[in-house]
């Protein structure tokens, strides 16, 4: 026997992500997106004159740049040349 999953108010299925306080009930007058330096912006922008805009950026980052002694085998770490900035550990 299958085991019913409850009903919700999400009939679709989608997965709620975070929730923007101050939106809920907001009527969308026009959605718009452009690119500008690098970055995607996507404007949402209701009737009442207000705006919800989303800058996003994909970037390539170094995580770790070392140097290494590898002679031996066992890629003894000489030196850190860059280090994460969301790590400063090092």
């Amino acid at each position: 026997m299958r085991k019913q999953t409850p009903t919700s108010s999400n009939p679709q299925g989608f997965v709620l992500g975070r929730q923007y306080r101050g939106l809920r009930g907001k009527v969308v007058d026009s959605v718009e997106h452009n690119f500008e330096e690098g970055l995607l912006y996507i404007h949402v922008r209701f009737v009442d004159k207000t705006e919800l805009c989303w800058r996003i950026a994909a970037r390539t980052t170094i995580e770790e740049s070392d140097l290494s002694d590898w002679k031996s085998g066992d890629f003894q770490q000489l030196r850190v040349f860059v280090c994460n900035e969301q790590d400063r550990s090092v």
